[in-house]
């Protein structure tokens, strides 16, 4: 579940950044925000490492604030015409 995690996080992160296509990564960022939590949680319990699931739980995180940013950047400059 870590790696699925780090994949979901890097490709949501490599989509927020396209102003229009946000909205489509925000659903693969809470699935790997979500994964990332299990796994932590169930390795922390069985004392194996859990790198993977932290670096997904943090970029999955990263790109949710992205993708929010740019909705509202978007949303601020479709209300704000002439």
């Amino acid at each position: 579940m870590g790696v699925a995690s780090l994949v979901l996080g890097i490709l949501s992160l490599i989509i927020g950044f396209v102003p229009f296509c946000g909205a489509i990564a925000l659903l693969p960022a809470i699935i790997g925000l979500i994964l990332g939590i299990v796994d932590v949680a169930l390795k922390s319990k069985k004392g194996e490492p859990k790198g993977m699931g932290i670096a997904g739980i943090v970029l999955s995180a990263i790109s949710i604030v992205i993708i929010v940013f740019w909705v509202f950047v978007v949303a601020a400059a479709s209300v704000s015409t002439y």
